[in-house]
């Protein structure tokens, strides 16, 4: 753990894109909350969602937010989490279930900094910071060709393990 806390005090100050690995249960979201309270976003929001929990369609409402009638349903604008966490930080639990549709619209925002509400055509720009966590590995979903290989490239600028504590019992 102090090599871990060592690490995050590195990492946190440069605002560099993290990926958090572990099994679940590990403490993947602490790490995101330590590198974003001791990093420059720290007066901003930290918005947590976990990628896991929603569906495709649910999942980009809630990222990307949406146009008044882009859907039945659809009364008005609603704000995304991309721009509530406007100069914060956007944790992504568990990108590892996120659908591949998906991740090619969260690397366009990676890369440009800027996305489209649901609906909408005019393009909003936003200052993040990204960290993203999952228990699955990556590069076998890769593989498999459930994950995007250039989205795991610019998610891991820096990546941070998260271990059971079966593997560091002198933490116990």
């Amino acid at each position: 753990m102090k090599q871990l806390m060592k690490m995050i005090d590195r990492v946190a100050p440069s605002n560099a894109t993290c990926l958090v690995l572990g099994e679940s249960g590990t403490g993947k979201e602490l790490i995101a909350r330590a590198l974003h309270a001791h990093g420059p976003r720290r007066k901003h929001l930290f918005v947590p969602i976990n990628c896991a929990t929603l569906g495709r369609e649910l999942l980009e409402n809630e990222l990307f937010g949406h146009e008044k009638g882009a859907f039945t349903g659809a009364n008005e604008r609603k704000k995304g989490l991309f721009e509530l966490a406007d100069g914060g930080t956007l944790f992504l639990d568990e990108i590892g279930e996120m659908d591949p549709s998906t991740q090619a619209k969260l690397l366009r925002v990676l890369e440009r900094s800027e996305f489209r509400r649901v609906g909408g055509s005019d393009k909003v720009k936003v200052d993040l910071g990204f960290i993203a966590a999952t228990n699955k590995n990556l590069e076998e979903s890769i593989r498999a060709g459930k994950f995007r290989e250039d989205l795991y490239y610019r998610l891991k600028v820096v990546t941070l393990n998260a271990l059971p504590l079966r593997e560091r019992k002198e933490d116990i």
